[in-house]
């Protein structure tokens, strides 16, 4: 008796492992739960619901809405294989060139190696002109006539108009009749079926799509260049002649010196009325001196930091950390500095939330853009600090600045100082609290004070750079805004 084949034997089934992993790693959805070694990158960071669709429903179903026309748009479309193709080896090849010159040659030689088909491209030049721009072989006669700005047969051929986005005409600086940006001609078009007529209509809108792109790339960068050049002309042309004023200071407070050296040299027998009178002006040449040139190192010191190099070319604003004593460098400079202001508009200085003390607090930081901070927070304070009645019946008008120290600001043992400056006046109503700190906002308390809502926007934007926050905090009397900064190892 033959002998039976042998039958294979069924696969090994793999022996269940033990599942050890903890049920916060379990639920994860990872196939192994390895924890972190040490030096092994940590975790990423808790998500931003901001970011996630399901906290903007009505963004998501608008995106699938459009998803699902455009599918159904592909489907009735019934283009061939081929010209699926063709579409295809456009897009791949339109991103692996980048110049418009290959881009109109990609044009016109994909439709002649895939359908034998000779395509023409033309691109306005002006409000009113338009030029053959691209095509494999000169025509004989160019159209007698503007495209329509519609698909459409003229004479033996088919055109199709290129059309623009909406910023395309910005780009090219002329405007774009009824945004059309230029027609692809199909020689012998007027003999094609509906559907292959359809097929070059939607190419021409490809066409326009990464036309559009490569117009907004070489004007980036044109403004690339544009500021490169800019950031030479102002180190020439501002920040090189503004330090040159410092010499004249010095000459200024030398003939100030000179002046009062001459009023202790005086004779016994000078007139006493001459020298009263030569004493008053010197004493206001001297004050004035001494306001001008805490003006001139401020402004020098925010042309250096807002004007610096390196901003333009990482094109976002760039930290130079050092130590710096918050209340000799920073605040004490801003306060003489808008003192007369807020004098000139009947706001005291208020010191009951302590000042900043003679304890030197010091912080790793940017001095020129800190600096900046206070000078937009006083600025604030000058035009939006209003008259309130107190418990007492009294009607003040004050600012306020201060400071405490968080021992966990930024997590256990990670300390920092809060930083507040306090106007008097209604406070922010509680729904507009969350734009405050955001570009272009402004609350209805600002009334008609002119303002671009700039200034604490760049107050948020210079904090997160140093890794601290910003917040605002409604009070019996009016408004705080405070900044919290990291206490770094090297401050005290």
């Amino acid at each position: 008796m033959p002998d039976e084949p042998k039958k294979a034997p069924p696969p090994r089934q793999a022996e269940p492992q033990p599942n050890n992993c903890p049920p916060d790693l379990a639920l994860s959805g990872w196939d192994t739960c390895e924890r972190p070694e040490a030096g092994r990158p940590t975790p990423p960071l808790p998500p931003d619901p901001a970011l996630c669709m399901e906290d903007d429903p009505l963004r998501q179903r608008a995106l699938q809405n459009r998803m699902l026309q455009k599918m159904a748009e592909a489907e009735n479309s019934g283009f061939s294989l081929k010209e699926q193709r063709m579409l295809n080896a456009f897009f791949d090849m339109a991103q692996e060139y980048d110049s418009r010159r290959d881009l109109l040659t990609i044009c016109v030689l994909l439709p002649m190696i895939y359908f034998d088909q000779d395509l023409r491209v033309y691109l306005r030049t002006g409000p009113s002109a338009w030029r053959l721009a691209r095509c494999l072989h000169i025509p004989a006669r160019l159209p007698p006539f503007e495209p329509p700005p519609r698909p459409a047969v003229r004479g033996c051929n088919f055109y199709a108009p290129i059309k623009a986005r909406k910023d395309t005409a910005e780009l090219l600086g002329f405007p774009l009749e009824h945004g059309v940006l230029g027609w692809i001609e199909v020689a012998g078009g007027a003999a094609l079926s509906s559907g292959r007529q359809l097929f070059f209509e939607k190419f021409a809108g490809r066409i326009g799509y990464q036309m559009h792109n490569r117009l907004a790339r070489a004007k980036n960068r044109e403004h690339l260049a544009f500021i490169q050049n800019l950031v030479a002309d102002i180190g020439h042309n501002v920040i090189v002649p503004n330090m040159t004023f410092k010499l004249f200071f010095n000459r200024l407070r030398g003939s100030i010196t000179g002046l009062e050296n001459l009023l202790l040299q005086a004779p016994p027998d000078a007139p006493t009325d001459f020298l009263n009178e030569l004493d008053l002006v010197q004493t206001r040449l001297r004050a004035q001196y001494e306001e001008i040139s805490r003006h001139y190192e401020q402004t020098s010191l925010f042309l250096e930091t807002l004007l610096r190099r390196r901003h333009f070319e990482e094109g976002r604003y760039v930290l130079e950390k050092r130590l710096v004593n918050l209340r000799k460098q920073v605040v004490e400079p801003q306060v003489e500095r808008f003192r007369p202001r807020l004098s000139d508009r009947g706001v005291a200085i208020d010191l009951s939330m302590g000042g900043i003390p003679d304890k030197p607090v010091q912080l790793m930081a940017d001095l020129g853009l800190i600096a900046q901070v206070y000078a937009n927070l006083f600025s604030n304070a000058v035009k939006y600090t209003r008259s309130v009645a107190t418990p007492e019946g009294h009607a003040k008008k004050f600012m306020a600045y201060g400071w405490d120290i968080l021992p966990h600001a930024f997590g256990p043992d990670r300390p920092g100082v809060k930083l507040n400056v306090f106007t008097t006046g209604p406070t922010v109503p509680e729904t507009e609290r969350a734009g405050l700190f955001q570009p272009g906002f402004r609350a209805s308390t600002t009334g008609s004070e002119h303002g671009t809502g700039h200034g604490l926007a760049f107050v948020r934007q210079v904090v997160d750079l140093h890794g601290g926050k910003t917040g605002y905090e409604a009070a019996p009397l009016g408004n705080n805004f405070y900044i919290v900064l990291p206490i770094e190892p090297d401050g005290n």
